[in-house]
């Protein structure tokens, strides 16, 4: 185990929510998943990899709450990246600039981070994105759609309308 792991688990009207951070920052944030099923493979790290310490994410579980139960809220955590590429890091950083309610194309992303041509390679980074709705991939969208979502488009739909306010 390492130490300075920790995790908790957040009940949200979505669902539980795992969240495991480091010394560093949060390292993982789950999509929300029905009481006793929650998976830990969308996630780098597991509870066991970590110690339960619910103290150790300040006010980020009520703002998860808050968050799945329609408001808008912040997510300005401070993210350990340590397992994740230099392309990750600044695709994930563009993602966060995002705002709530809006959504904006794969394209979009490639264009802020200078590399307008790299859309596809935005979406494997998304796809590879530990940290959901703290970076809001949900909010990225083809032109042609929805696009893929890790949690499925059920719920990339569910929460673009919980953003919108419908």
């Amino acid at each position: 185990m390492q130490s300075n792991l920790k995790y908790a688990i957040v009940d949200t009207p979505f669902g539980h929510v795992l969240i495991i951070r480091s010394e560093k920052g949060l390292r993982s944030v789950s999509l929300p998943q029905l009481p006793g099923t929650l998976r830990t493979g969308q996630t780098l790290y597991s509870p066991h990899d970590a110690e339960e310490d619910l103290a150790a994410f300040s006010d980020l579980p009520l703002r998860l709450q808050r968050y799945y139960g329609g408001e808008a809220v912040g997510f300005p955590d401070e993210i350990d990246y340590e397992d994740a590429t230099a392309f990750e890091r600044v695709v994930w950083g563009a993602t966060r600039t995002i705002t709530y309610g809006s959504a904006r194309s794969y394209g979009w992303v490639a264009a802020q981070i200078g590399m307008p041509r790299a859309w596809r390679a935005v979406g494997r980074a998304l796809g590879r994105n530990p940290l959901a709705i703290v970076v809001p991939c949900h909010r990225v969208v083809s032109t042609g759609g929805l696009g893929g979502f890790g949690g499925g488009l059920a719920l990339k739909k569910r929460l673009l309308a919980l953003e919108a306010g419908a």
